[in-house]
């Protein structure tokens, strides 16, 4: 299983959600949907329908820049990462 690493503002809208989650999937979309089946709305948070990454979260897997088809391995780390901004 991979490790997912979440937005810790995510586990106030998702009981029993943790920072670091694992799920299953051959990519980083199937990732989402397994996270999504313990957790109905989560793809929602970080997808959007058309589908791509909404603009401000970014996903690395295994330290790289990744998108929806990015392949992840059993012993990957997927990070998505809320963008921060402020003026």
């Amino acid at each position: 299983m991979a490790e997912v690493i979440l937005p810790a503002a995510l586990g106030r809208l998702f009981p029993g959600l943790t920072r670091r989650e694992p799920a299953e999937g051959g990519d980083v979309a199937a990732l989402l949907a397994d996270l999504d089946a313990r957790f109905p709305g989560l793809r929602d948070r970080i997808a959007d329908s058309s589908p791509a990454i909404r603009r401000h979260i970014a996903v690395f897997v295994d330290g790289e820049r990744a998108g929806l088809e990015t392949e992840v391995g059993p012993r990957s780390r997927v990070e998505f990462l809320a963008a921060i901004s402020g003026g």
